[in-house]
């Protein structure tokens, strides 16, 4: 949330229009009811077809028909395959992991690049755990710690205990706790007038939100106000909770150091970076299973985006193959710009999109096809109400021009350089000036390649 000051009657308003990522107005996938996509709709324009078969690839992850198995969105640069992948996430809802990377982000000097995949291939698949426990919960009415005399001696004084004061719907009750309580209070900025939940067996203390009771003290959209627990303060509650396997596999492999000084310089030694082993992780996978079949816990296949596909080597491709045909395994979306080229690790193998036809087979291939200019003009009036630009319609109609020229990504990185030209000029919308202004200013690739080339001719005997 970002505040904008306006300028004229000096007040301030808040608004959401700020630029966070080059996709922040895809919302959806823009479907009705029956799964037929809107021509604009969520966030986005065109791409019927491919919006309509992720909508359907949607509904397979909801009924958990599609874990193990592989789709490819495939289409030239700027044709929305990074978006369609946004959006099938934001469809899933927050509570399916969604693990984006770029098949570069694999190679790395302190981690096997298998290694590097088996980590997000884990980290997209999610457990969620049910658990029945006593808690104490209610609005802090009072929250009083109380001092004693050091018993180790000296003038300052320790913290004995803290007086926990907890209001419900039937009733209040008082409990006098540890002091190691009063620091997970403080960790949770707790004060009074917070709904809160302490854990009985554990100590663990969870903020939930500030009590509706005070939500006309402070006009603030960040806090968040939740109603006065139902019930007793003292009950039994079903704690959900959300956990990725790559969490899982984290907390196993952290050695539970001593608190010696030895111990602790051991920590500090060790690399960042550490490769969990096989075996850990399939003791992981025991466990899992031994949850899910209790009914303690439910699989969460997320889905694993990987862009730029063709990046990855021959040796990846055949451990993404095992990965896929593992019992825990998420949905992996593949994305790729390329046609007809060969695969990387090898010097023979010419394959399309740069994958290897034993998991071209595997995939569901999704075809993104290039914008026109009406669409090309409408996302970038998007796109300009999300930056909080406003454009004139002979500026729109350029852009939209360009976009159809050269990339529909050039022209949308043209709009906040314009709006900063058009503030210079004192003007409150961009004009056709301020976009040729920018365009003499940044090259599109056509224009910069063209440049060099004639260049480089000069030096040419």
């Amino acid at each position: 949330m970002v505040e904008v000051k306006n300028s004229e009657s000096g007040s301030s308003d808040s608004a959401t229009y700020t630029r966070t990522a080059a996709h922040t107005h895809i919302k959806g996938l823009g479907l009705d009811d029956a799964g037929v996509a809107k021509p604009i709709e969520g966030g986005f324009v065109g791409q019927i077809e491919a919006r309509e078969a992720c909508g359907v690839i949607v509904d397979l992850i909801k009924h958990k028909k599609m874990s193990g198995k592989a789709i490819m969105l495939a289409g030239g640069p700027s044709t929305g395959k990074t978006a369609l992948a946004l959006a099938i996430s934001q469809e899933l809802g927050p509570n399916v992991p969604f693990c984006p990377l770029v098949g570069s982000e694999l190679y790395s000097v302190e981690v096997k690049k298998t290694e590097a995949l088996m980590e997000n291939l884990r980290r997209a698949i999610g457990l969620r755990i049910k658990e029945v426990k006593e808690v104490y919960e209610g609005e802090v009415t009072d929250l009083t710690p109380e001092e004693a005399e050091n018993p180790l001696g000296g003038y300052g004084k320790t913290i004995s205990h803290v007086i926990v004061g907890l209001k419900s719907a039937k009733g209040t009750k008082t409990l006098r706790l540890d002091p190691t309580i009063y620091d997970s209070i403080q960790k949770e900025k707790v004060t009074i007038g917070d709904v809160i939940y302490i854990e009985a067996n554990t100590g663990a203390v969870k903020r939930v939100g500030r009590s509706d009771a005070y939500a006309t003290e402070f006009d603030l959209e960040a806090e968040e106000y939740v109603p006065l627990p139902k019930g007793e303060v003292h009950k039994k509650k079903e704690i959900v909770q959300d956990v990725t396997l790559h969490d899982l596999d984290i907390a196993n492999a952290r050695p539970q150091g001593g608190q010696d000084v030895i111990s602790m310089m051991g920590q500090l030694m060790k690399p960042k970076k550490t490769e969990i082993t096989e075996k850990l992780r399939q003791e992981v996978n025991k466990v899992v299973s031994k949850y899910i079949d209790q009914g303690v816990a439910e699989l969460v296949p997320g889905v694993l985006f990987i862009d730029e596909v063709n990046m990855l080597d021959i040796e990846i491709f055949t451990y993404l193959n095992r990965a896929l045909e593992s019992e825990i395994a998420p949905i992996v979306v593949l994305a790729s710009n390329r046609g007809m080229t060969t695969v990387r690790g090898t010097t023979d193998i010419v394959s399309p999109h740069g994958v290897p036809s034993d998991l071209i087979d595997r995939l569901l291939i999704v075809r993104t096809v290039p914008y026109n200019k009406s669409e090309i003009r409408e996302i970038i009036s998007k796109r300009a109400v999300v930056e909080n630009l406003k454009l004139q319609d002979a500026a729109l109609d350029l852009l939209a021009e360009l976009g159809s020229n050269t990339s529909l990504r050039y022209s949308v990185q043209l709009l906040s350089p314009s709006g900063i030209l058009a503030q210079t000029y004192g003007r409150l919308e961009i004009a056709v000036s301020d976009i040729e202004d920018a365009k003499s200013l940044f090259l599109d690739s056509k224009r910069s390649t063209k440049i060099l080339e004639e260049s480089a001719s000069k030096y040419l005997y």
